[in-house]
């Protein structure tokens, strides 16, 4: 695409290159469409639903006990449980830890006597930052574009 003229090249791996027959190349870290998006390039700007993006929304935290968690040792909760009809969406999944999932089971908050820390939500991003612990491999270069908080 680069040599096309379809992007421009912002910023490059100091220490990644392409090698061709005759030159070697910086890898493109960052690049930037020039003219017209195509059509057929539709962004979605839904932040996917998936067990690491609950993890990093809660902050890597029990939703109960505010226990740190790792990806490893954590667990999602259905806030209303399947067998009472609640769904897996955003809005009903929390990480918790196990021996907070074990005690609420398939009970409702009320009934478990357990309170959440903070409502579940649909984010609208998810930050990442230098010092969070779950997304330690985005490049420097990227945060700029991705909406880091630095702390």
């Amino acid at each position: 695409m680069w040599f096309a003229g379809r992007v421009e090249i912002v910023s490059v791996y100091e220490d990644r290159y392409i090698n061709t027959v005759d030159e070697i190349f910086n890898v493109p870290s960052i690049v930037r469409f020039v003219g017209n998006v195509l059509k057929r390039f539709k962004f979605n700007r839904v932040v996917k639903f998936s067990r690491e993006n609950v993890f990093i929304r809660d902050d890597g935290e029990c939703q109960y006990c505010s226990k740190n968690l790792t990806k490893q040792n954590f667990t999602l909760d259905h806030v209303i449980p399947v067998s009472q009809g609640g769904k897996k969406v955003w809005q009903n999944i929390v990480t918790c830890c196990k021996s907070c999932n074990q005690k609420k089971g398939s009970k409702s908050l009320k009934r478990a006597g357990m309170k959440l820390l903070k409502p579940p939500t649909v984010p609208k991003e998810l930050i990442v930052s230098k010092e969070n612990k779950f997304n330690h491999n985005v490049p420097d270069e990227w945060k700029d574009y991705l909406g880091v908080k630095n702390a």
